[in-house]
């Protein structure tokens, strides 16, 4: 049997030691391994990793951050055990804004969160498109429409009315302005709703009176004018009747000179040229009248209804001429009579 000498004995304590120390260094080694939950963007997956922080630990799995990339812990915080590091890349979208756009990055995924994330701000009226609370996919557009509301003050016009009143101490076809017509004022609020600029909507709001138009009144004559031969007669009432003719002669009267009642009128009055025959029951005695001849001969004119025949009855009247060759010539005819107002 070989003898262990000294120096064998001290090289194999040497080498003991050292196998030792090796194994107690690869416990070490392998007691510093990790278990670290990644989640990139919402996918997650378990590493084991020697790495001492969490920026090695992206460099060991070529993870390369943009600068505007979220992540849940600083890049020089210390790795440990079971720790979870959650990783949010930016997005490309575009932003418009009216007629401009832009190529925006964010690390949302709501318009809303993109939006803040951007420090973009919408007014009271404006809205987006989608809408805020839609989720957006990348490459996506969102539109932004800037509403205003402007209310603006407009001075109308408001005409005035023509008013006509009848009036029966107007002849028929005058007219008198009675009342001047005057346009009013009102004041219309409108609401012009602009989208980026653009006039999209006008809508009435209200609408003030400043002034009260003022009608025209005109009054419209009704009274009845007849163009005459003596010129124009105001009448309330025309009637086509048979005219005869009479004068104070026994013929016509029945009666001779000094007799009771000779050469006056049924009314008490002097027989005359202008004084008539009529049946009271078509036209009362002391009505005023204008006889107009129809056959192309002088009118027998003005006069009053004050005598009455005993045939002159109905549509017919009897006209006075001072002699008995007048009444022969005028003889039988159609009159137009105005009973005048």
């Amino acid at each position: 049997m070989e003898e262990f000498s000294p120096n064998k004995a001290n090289r194999f304590k040497v080498l003991t030691v050292l196998a030792i120390a090796a194994s107690l260094s690869l416990g070490a080694y392998m007691y510093s391994a990790k278990e670290v939950t990644l989640e990139l963007d919402g996918n997650e997956r378990e590493v084991t990793t020697y790495a001492e922080t969490v920026e090695d630990l992206l460099h060991e799995e070529e993870i390369l951050l943009d600068k505007l990339a979220y992540v849940s812990v600083p890049l020089d915080t210390k790795l440990e055990n079971n720790m979870k590091i959650i990783i949010k890349t930016p997005k490309l979208y575009t932003l418009a804004i009216g007629n401009d756009m832009v190529e925006v990055k964010s690390i949302y995924t709501k318009v809303r969160d993109v939006l803040n994330d951007l420090n973009v701000h919408l007014g009271d009226l404006d809205y987006t498109e989608p809408a805020l609370d839609e989720k957006l996919s990348y490459g996506d557009k969102i539109s932004i429409t800037r509403v205003e509301e402007v209310i603006e003050e407009i001075e109308e016009v408001i005409a005035h009315d023509s008013i006509v009143q009848k009036s029966n101490k107007l002849d028929i076809g005058t007219s008198k302005v009675i009342q001047e017509g005057k346009d009013g004022v009102k004041i219309k609020k409108i609401k012009n709703v602009f989208e980026n600029g653009k006039l999209v909507q006008e809508i009435l709001v209200g609408e003030e009176v400043q002034k009260e138009a003022i009608p025209k009144i005109i009054e419209k004559g009704t009274r009845s004018v007849a163009k005459t031969t003596r010129g124009n007669v105001r009448y309330k009432k025309v009637l086509t009747m048979t005219a005869t003719a009479y004068d104070n002669s026994y013929e016509s009267t029945g009666k001779y000179p000094g007799d009771k009642y000779w050469g006056l009128t049924a009314m008490g009055t002097k027989a005359r040229v202008g004084a008539v025959a009529v049946d009271p029951r078509v036209i009362p005695l002391g009505t005023k009248l204008y006889v107009e001849s129809l056959d192309g001969t002088k009118d027998y004119g003005f006069c009053v209804a004050e005598d009455t025949g005993g045939a002159i009855k109905g549509n017919k009247i009897d006209l006075f001429f001072n002699t008995a060759s007048e009444v022969r010539r005028f003889g039988r005819r159609k009159v137009k009579v105005y009973i005048l107002d």
